[in-house]
């Protein structure tokens, strides 16, 4: 299974950016999907996830601002970034848990995207 992530860049404090992250392989279904950020020295965080059934969840610090959604039939999950603060520059992965018929149940992470907020 690999997760394809895009979207990332760089954009001026109070832009936007929306990132998004196709999951394809051997897959029956994909579980939660979800963004985590990494900056150096940094451990990794949780950004948003989101359940099969669209459930979201957010880390405080981009409540309001970030949107996570799925389209189920595309296996992709997308981060829409909006009011970004210069403390969202980090290395942005993408995550999800799949039920495969080669790998019953597997966690995967997609290579990073770098997201840059200039002040």
């Amino acid at each position: 299974v690999l997760l394809q992530a895009s979207g990332g860049g760089l954009v001026q404090s109070g832009g936007s950016l929306r990132l998004s992250c196709e999951a394809s392989g051997p897959i029956f279904t994909v579980n939660t999907m979800g963004w985590h950020r990494q900056t150096p020295g940094q451990q990794r965080e949780l950004v948003a996830s989101i359940t099969n059934g669209g459930v979201p969840n957010y880390a405080n610090s981009v409540k309001g601002r970030f949107t996570i959604f799925r389209d189920n039939s595309k296996n992709t999950v997308y981060l829409q970034m909006n009011s970004l603060k210069p403390e969202d520059t980090a290395v942005y992965y993408c995550n999800a848990g799949v039920f495969g018929p080669v790998v019953q149940y597997g966690d995967y992470w997609g290579k990073g995207t770098q997201v840059t907020v200039s002040s």
